[in-house]
């Protein structure tokens, strides 16, 4: 290479910056001296490099639709293989989530439509991605384009592949339950995986998201499959798509019409009558293979990259979420995940009397008990109670009064509605029905441009009606901070209780 400028990768490619490292290889940023464009070039540093390259070249070469990467060229250089593809000038899905937080439900349903596009053409060529998530999906500034790129674990029909027979590639996370079980996987194995990045988008992390990759296999292969209820309007496209029989998943044309007449109409996608199939007594009999012989397996094959399912450490209530529940005991009984809203559900009984670690419960003068974080202080402003924590970077919000005629549903989307007048910068907003301790509820989520500093904040709001009373519950957090302040509101809601403790 020459280092004149850069490094000059075949003679032609001026290496002008690093874009991003990942299992295979590492993206830079170069120049095409030849035609004067930028480019995308993919350094491959693994065994087995040059079948891998020319593999994922002849992948993507036969695919060609417009939300799939554009592949120019594969070359060498000091031995190595490069491979030449588009520069998308934007972020994948997974730092705008780290950076901006959760999007909004029909901004999923936009990049999921172009996705399942993009599968469908993938499909129709008899290629399979296999490894489908938030960093695997680019977003083009500017136009909002929306490209799937990373072919390089793809299968093709009729041919071999570089892994042996029953070794495991892919994100965990993300992957269908007939892969982990080492269950033959097609183009359905694809849809599961658009179902939790759906999930993703709007919750931030994958719904499958545990502490150890012994974990995540249990919870894909066979915890309770219950999508969060943040996915909102999603629900229905969501259910559809993580069912564990592949055969009852909808296909790409079905998925990507569903979702683009949302992302265009902003009318919520009906349920379909495959959508409600229960997932009981069937349901354990798909993993074939016990959890210890598919955890090994697991383990062995996916190497360093278990690593990256485990979350940074997180304790204690100056800026830190409650670490997920334990695991599900062996009779199945569903685990509560951090920031998944079904977990806040339970009925009064089952709720510990013991607040999360982190949280302490709080008999409040104002006629009502809930977990607080330690370090938060009250402030009674009439008519509502606040409890801050240092700086009131997180606030939680509490306010009781007589019902009106309207329900909790109808007062939110009202809230809603006068959004764009009440608050700075108003945008993704929606409103989801829901219960709590089985009273019918409504959950109202936004962003907005913050207080005077200026600072994007998320609140997430709950009203409902019990006893007698309206209960509207929110925690507002800077967007940065969303899915903590997430944890923060699950934590108070699972814990409300009226009248003292």
């Amino acid at each position: 290479m020459s280092s004149d400028g850069g490094p000059l990768v075949a003679g032609r490619y001026r290496i002008t910056g690093r874009l991003g490292r990942g299992g295979t290889g590492t993206v830079w940023r170069a120049e095409d001296r030849l035609l004067g464009r930028q480019v995308a070039v993919k350094e491959l540093h693994a065994e087995g490099d040059r079948e891998r390259a020319l593999r994922e070249a002849r992948t993507v070469a036969q695919i060609r639709h417009p939300h799939v990467i554009v592949l120019y060229d594969v070359v060498e250089e000091d031995g190595r293989p490069w491979i030449v593809m588009e520069l998308v000038d934007g972020r994948s899905l997974a730092d705008v989530l780290a950076q901006d937080g959760p999007v909004a439900p029909r901004e999923a349903a936009r990049i999921g439509a172009a996705v399942t596009g993009a599968l469908r053409a993938a499909h129709a060529a008899g290629v399979l991605h296999r490894d489908i998530k938030p960093g695997n999906v680019l977003i083009e500034r500017g136009t909002g384009r929306v490209v799937l790129t990373d072919f390089g674990i793809a299968r093709v029909d009729g041919a071999t592949t570089l892994t042996g027979s029953g070794d495991f590639v892919g994100s965990p996370e993300y992957t269908a339950p007939e892969r982990m079980s080492g269950q033959s996987a097609g183009p359905a194995s694809d849809l599961w995986s658009l179902g939790v990045l759906l999930c993703a988008a709007v919750l931030g992390r994958s719904p499958f998201r545990r502490d150890s990759l012994g974990e995540v296999l249990h919870a894909v292969v066979f915890e309770e499959i219950r999508p969060p209820e943040r996915t909102g309007p999603l629900l229905p496209v969501v259910e559809a798509l993580l069912q564990r029989e592949p055969e009852r998943r909808p296909d790409a044309e079905t998925t990507e019409a569903r979702l683009r007449a949302y992302a265009e109409s902003g009318e919520p996608p009906a349920a379909q009558p495959q959508d409600a199939v229960p997932q009981t007594g069937r349901r354990r009999r798909r993993a074939l293979l016990p959890v210890a012989a598919v955890s090994v397996a697991l383990l062995a094959a996916a190497g360093v990259a278990a690593a990256t399912l485990l979350p940074q450490e997180r304790t204690g209530a100056q800026g830190a979420a409650p670490r997920s529940a334990p695991p599900a005991s062996s009779a199945g009984t569903p685990r509560a995940v951090p920031g998944d809203p079904a977990a806040s559900t339970a009925p009064a009984g089952s709720v510990p009397a013991v607040p999360p670690a982190g949280f302490h419960q709080v008999a409040d003068p104002a006629g009502f008990s809930l977990a607080v974080p330690d370090g938060f202080h009250r402030s009674d402003e009439p008519p509502r109670v606040y409890y801050y924590s240092a700086g009131k970077e997180f606030r939680l919000g509490i306010r009781t009064q007589t019902p009106g005629a309207q329900g909790p549903e109808a007062v939110m989307r009202a809230q809603d509605a006068a959004g764009p007048a009440a608050y700075s910068g108003y945008r993704d907003g929606f409103v989801t029905p829901t219960t709590q301790d089985g009273h019918p509820a409504a959950l109202w989520e936004f962003t907005w441009d913050g207080f005077s500093a200026g600072e994007p904040r998320r609140t997430f709001d709950l009203c409902w009606e019990q006893g007698g009373r309206l209960y509207d519950v929110w925690v507002s957090s800077p967007l940065h901070r969303a899915e903590q302040g997430r944890a923060y509101f699950d934590a108070a809601r699972a814990s409300f209780r009226p009248g003292a403790p």
